[in-house]
């Protein structure tokens, strides 16, 4: 339903301007306004008269355009898009429903305001790794605005701002990680985890945290990728295990793939009590939080399990396995990303290739 105001105001001079204000509502909800300011009353109510005309018989078209914290619940709304969604585009797509920047129409964004949001997130602590996360995630929800929702929004000033933010040091890429645990810390965490192992569960399953480690680091997988290793997908006779839904950014679902099982890591599988379809029948999480508690009650910083990833992918390289031949365990298509990404070599193993 569209309607108009008219707004009488004093200019510098003492002269009095009128200004006409047209809103649409839909359901009690403005989702579109516009104002033109004229010198006389009369044409400031004739022009609203006029657009509200236009505007109820739809001879001229209005763009639907809703405040972006609207757009964004929209989105946790849609089970089609929601469900598709990682855990950390999650999280900041509801941090950001809460931020200033959410008052904003949905086709007014202006790279001022993304600005000024980075710099209230970089003043709040957040660094410009992190900071990219918003202004990356936001745009993909806005993109997704017209085709899905029939909403306005212009995306496409994420052309001009991205470039300018990087620029300014607002928002920028992550440093590239290469911590590998010493083989000191790796036994540590051996002693540690055997005792949280042998504790009593209070009723919680027991984890075989040395095996899972060990398996981890062998075969280069991702703690949610072992966690779902099913026995129907072990081959006996090749020593080999599928890998399903393995992570690709161009292909999120049905990206299974074959992985061989080196070493001692196709005898930790086998040994495994046959209690589920799944070969580590545990929440990956719990796997997760157990290791992170044995590791920072040794004191040991700055060691995340992924970078467990990392040491296996390092030791095949150490052991004269070709990149190539490394991505078959890894899983990775893009050699480069493994390379740089996956890599770091301790310079002392040199020698032992050597002799």
């Amino acid at each position: 339903m569209a309607s108009f105001t008219i707004e009488k105001r004093t200019k510098a001079n003492g002269d009095f301007s009128y200004r006409c204000k047209v809103v649409v509502k839909q359901k009690n909800a403005i989702i579109h306004r516009e104002s033109k300011t004229f010198r006389k009353k009369e044409l400031a109510r004739t022009y609203g008269r006029k657009r509200v005309q236009e505007i109820e018989n739809d001879e001229i078209g209005i763009k639907k355009t809703i405040p972006l914290s609207a757009l964004l619940d929209l989105y946790f709304e849609d089970v089609h898009l929601w469900e598709k969604t990682g855990r950390t585009k999650q999280y900041v797509i509801k941090m950001l429903r809460d931020c200033d920047i959410a008052k904003i129409q949905s086709n007014k964004l202006k790279t001022s305001d993304l600005i000024a949001h980075c710099k209230i997130r970089q003043l709040a602590g957040a660094k410009p790794a992190t900071v990219y996360h918003d202004i990356c995630y936001l745009r993909a929800v806005m993109k997704k605005a017209h085709p899905v929702f029939d909403i306005e929004a212009n995306f496409s000033v994420f052309d001009e701002a991205i470039p300018t933010l990087i620029d300014m040091g607002l928002i920028g890429k992550s440093d590239r990680r290469t911590r590998r645990p010493t083989e000191l810390e790796l036994e540590k965490l051996k002693v540690g985890l055997e005792i949280r192992e042998k504790q009593k569960p209070n009723g919680h399953v027991r984890i075989p945290y040395l095996d899972i480690l060990d398996f981890s680091i062998l075969t280069c997988m991702r703690i949610g990728e072992v966690c779902k290793l099913r026995w129907d997908d072990l081959n006996l006779d090749h020593k080999t295990i599928v890998v399903r839904d393995r992570k690709d950014p161009r292909k999120k679902e049905g990206n299974h793939m074959i992985a061989p099982l080196l070493g001692e890591s196709f005898s930790i599988a086998t040994k495994q009590p046959k209690t589920s379809e799944v070969i580590f029948p545990y929440n990956s999480r719990s796997v997760t939080a157990g290791f992170q508690r044995v590791r920072n009650d040794l004191g040991i910083e700055d060691l995340r399990y992924h970078d467990l990833r990392r040491e296996g992918a390092s030791r095949l390289f150490e052991q004269g396995y070709s990149i190539e031949e490394v991505a078959q365990v890894t899983g990775h298509r893009n050699l480069n990303i493994l390379w740089q990404v996956y890599t770091q070599l301790f310079p002392h193993k040199l020698h032992d290739k050597f002799n």
